[in-house]
């Protein structure tokens, strides 16, 4: 764990400090081979200081780890109970040693591997959190307490965890053995190709999980980063979301806050948790509508090497999910043979990834609604809002064709946030970065 860097910061510069008043007290002597004998007190003080300094530091780094380890322990009590505590050395042994052929994924703060454990030799997936980040007890004590409270048939679950003053911090899940949906629909190694039935099913299963978060449990769950990569699929292409490192609570459904850092993948932000740092369950609302067009389409959210225009997936989708099944073929992922009989979920599909991408916070329909399209049976009420959307939208029509030409650079990351920013109607200046 960090240790205080205030204590370390002070430390050096004391110690830099009196070593160059030495140096200075030695020039001024002019017989430079005897001015340590000459000046005996001074070097042994600042030497017995730098040291006594030292030994503190440590003292405090360990009593520091000591206090923060406590305050961990104290604030995963309510749950841990509930949990499997693993040691580090079953960590250790589950994942050879952290062998680099047993990595799943990373993330920006995390690898997760593959590990066996116990007699039947139990696959799990084990998430190691970066030790050297300031910011991870307190994210790990956050996604153990919102993954352990969660128990759904389409969400991964945490099954233990590990914490260990020297080694870090781990979460224990389990593993999923079908590769993630990111895999099956842009790796450009895989010859899988999934029907459309199977796109389908997912469609519905991510919908009924991300609803669940929203209004099935004691607290509104903000998942934060729903994404093809944080969606895996078992043996029978169940789906199943994982990945709540960047989770959150809201208060309740539909009522956002305002955090002081973006976080998350450009391509799925929605617009006012892009530009504002705004946070509600309509964040993930907008994030499963791009999911959807993927699904749909075939195609990444951003993607620089295709023509203008087609770059943003949601920019270029937008006008073509407006005229329904009209442009069925333009939208379908050509890889992919469609049957007549699959009109109708496709219809469905289409509609509600419209719905889902609306700019605008207060249009987009909350996630219980987006999963009622899905299934074929939303209220009148529903079917009147979104014609009512579709108006206002044909009056907005020719806006996208307004947005302005965002000039390139050569730094490749500015160049993707630009094409995720085509999307967005507005353009201003924002502190929560």
């Amino acid at each position: 764990m960090d240790s205080d860097p205030y204590s370390v910061h002070s430390s050096f510069r004391f110690s830099l400090c009196s070593q160059l008043e030495l140096e200075k007290m030695k020039k001024e002597e002019p017989s430079s081979s005897s001015s340590c004998q000459n000046f005996p007190v001074s070097e042994r003080s600042a030497t017995v200081l730098l040291v006594n300094l030292e030994n503190d530091t440590e003292k405090s780094t360990e009593e520091m780890n000591w206090s923060k380890s406590l305050s961990l322990e104290k604030g995963i009590s309510p749950v841990a109970n509930t949990l499997v505590r693993f040691s580090y050395s079953e960590i250790v042994t589950a994942t050879r040693n952290f062998s680099k052929g047993r990595v799943l994924g990373r993330g920006a703060c995390s690898y997760v591997f593959r590990g066996k454990m116990g007699f039947w030799r139990k696959a799990l997936a084990i998430k190691r959190l970066d030790k050297e980040d300031k910011e991870t007890p307190k994210s790990f004590c956050r996604e153990l307490m919102i993954a352990s409270s969660l128990q759904h048939q389409n969400i991964v679950p945490l099954l233990g965890f590990c914490i260990d003053q020297e080694q870090g911090l781990f979460l224990v899940y389990k593993y999923v053995s079908g590769g993630s949906l990111e895999h099956y629909l842009h790796d450009k190694n895989t010859s899988l190709c999934l029907p459309w039935s199977a796109r389908y099913k997912i469609a519905l299963g991510i919908a009924d999980a991300i609803a669940y978060l929203h209004s099935g449990t004691d607290q509104c769950v903000v998942h934060r980063d729903i994404k093809p990569s944080n969606i895996l699929l078992s043996s029978n292409k169940k789906p199943k979301l994982c990945d709540f490192g960047l989770a959150t609570w809201t208060a309740a459904p539909s009522v956002s806050f305002l955090c002081k850092t973006v976080k998350g993948t450009f391509g799925y932000l929605a617009p006012e948790y892009f530009q504002h740092g705004k946070i509600s369950d309509k964040t993930d609302v907008y994030a499963f509508g791009v999911v959807l067009l993927e699904l749909i389409t075939g195609r990444k959210p951003i993607e620089a090497r295709r023509p203008s225009g087609e770059q943003n997936l949601v920019v270029w989708a937008k006008p073509l999910l407006h005229r329904g099944m009209e442009a069925m073929e333009e939208l379908i992922d050509p890889t992919m043979k469609c049957k007549r009989r699959n009109s109708v979920s496709i219809d469905r599909m289409i509609r509600a990834a419209e719905a889902c991408v609306i700019n605008e916070e207060s249009r987009r329909p909350v996630m219980k609604e987006i999963l009622s399209i899905l299934k074929g049976d939303e209220v009148k009420t529903l079917e009147l809002m979104t014609i009512s959307s579709r108006k206002k939208s044909k009056n907005l029509s020719g806006l996208i064709d307004c947005y302005p030409q965002l000039q390139r650079t050569k730094s490749e990351m500015k160049s993707h946030l630009a094409l995720a920013m085509l999307g967005v109607t507005e353009f201003e200046e924002y502190d929560c970065f």
